[in-house]
């Protein structure tokens, strides 16, 4: 017995079998160190780091930073620009949604031969001209052709001006200007007549009932609830009513 004993005592105090050449150590997947699924603290793998199961996703959507903005629950509202910038992302939010600043209204039967942001003003009235019997709203504040053309004339905007982004801001800055946003800013015209006035030109706001001025006409409908088109207006100009 104090034979035996003293065998397992040696044998467990011995050097591994492969350090002594008898067996030679174990390699690949089986029994190599395991490498990390994901590389927190960096590492290339061309540069001997073990290669991140996301590694050359940044800047993509899928770990792209979310634009900053002020969320409360579903609302989201741009924190940058100016005042009247972000009035007009809570007004493209209703009447645009994703297509932005290429918006067609969605019952043309007619799409423009190309995307609104790339067509001049004239393209722009060759189509409406050449698509007669259709609605005809346009771009991300959708622009209707009678309220387009007016307010075209009144910038001075030749038909050869493209119907661009900057263009198109620059258009309904001024419709901004009609509804009273000067006004309103200076105290003269109270935070909820001011959303009346804008809910009077662009039909996918809401009246505080919750339905567009327009409703129903030529399929009209509010596509914001009051409930959030409120908290926007109280995110852009806190304290005002």
């Amino acid at each position: 017995m104090a034979r035996l004993l003293l065998s397992l005592i040696l044998l467990c105090f011995a050097p591994p079998l492969w350090a002594e050449g008898i067996l030679p150590r174990a390699q690949g997947a089986l029994f190599g160190a395991a490498k990390p699924l994901v590389q927190v603290h960096g590492g290339d793998a061309a540069q001997g780091g073990s290669a991140s199961l996301f590694s050359g996703t940044t800047g993509t959507s899928l770990f792209a930073p979310y634009p900053e903005r002020a969320k409360r629950g579903r609302l989201a509202v741009p924190l940058g620009g100016s005042q009247a910038d972000r009035i007009l992302s809570v007004i493209a939010k209703a009447e645009a949604g994703r297509s932005g600043y290429d918006a067609v209204n969605y019952g043309a039967r007619i799409k423009p031969p190309k995307a609104p942001s790339q067509m001049t003003i004239g393209d722009i009235y060759k189509w409406i001209r050449q698509t007669p019997g259709q609605p005809h709203a346009i771009g991300r504040y959708q622009f209707i052709p009678k309220t387009l053309r007016r307010l075209v004339n009144s910038q001075g905007l030749s038909t050869q001006t493209r119907f661009s982004p900057r263009v198109q801001d620059q258009l309904a800055r001024q419709l901004l200007q009609e509804a009273g946003l000067s006004e309103f800013k200076r105290g003269a015209l109270g935070r909820k007549a001011f959303m009346r006035n804008l809910s009077k030109i662009w039909a996918g706001l809401p009246l505080s009932n919750g339905k567009s001025y327009y409703q129903g006409y030529a399929g009209n409908k509010a596509t914001m609830s009051w409930s959030d088109f409120d908290r926007s207006m109280q995110l852009i100009f806190p304290g005002r009513t």
